[in-house]
């Protein structure tokens, strides 16, 4: 048995994009169009770990997407945790748990989805202006 990927559907798939691939750093792996379903498969990993696999579920047909607190999380090890954050918020993103201590953050991406980011090796030394950041909403 083999991880294969996790889905998570989307309703806006361009934006979806945006979040997950210019502001997060996820690559576009492949594409995949299903005129008989309408619907797209967009399969996305951490550059460098194409093992471990997202793949966005777009119904070409409008619907409501709801349950994405439910779904739990995606998390990823990121290098620098201050670094993404930043670039995060500077690209516009919530930071719904700020890195206080150095080690864990939450955003959500634009469909409501919790996304988990660790620091990779240990916790870096807490340090403004993220020790002051509360939470904001659910994360």
């Amino acid at each position: 048995m083999r991880y294969l990927h996790t889905m998570v559907r989307v309703s806006d798939l361009e934006e979806s994009l945006d979040f997950y691939c210019r502001k997060l750093g996820l690559v576009e792996l492949r594409r995949v169009d299903v005129e008989a379903g309408r619907f797209t498969l967009v399969f996305l990993a951490a550059p460098g770990d194409e093992g471990a696999q997202l793949e966005l579920t777009w119904n070409w047909d409008p619907e409501v997407l709801t349950g994405g607190r439910n779904f739990g999380h995606i998390a990823y090890e990121v290098d620098d945790i201050y670094e993404v954050c930043g670039r995060l918020r500077d690209a516009g993103v919530t930071i719904r748990r700020p890195p206080r201590d150095g080690r864990m953050a939450f955003v959500r991406s634009p469909d409501g989805i919790s996304i988990e980011l660790l620091q990779k090796g240990g916790a870096l030394p807490p340090r403004e202006p993220w020790i002051s950041m509360p939470n904001v909403g659910e994360w």
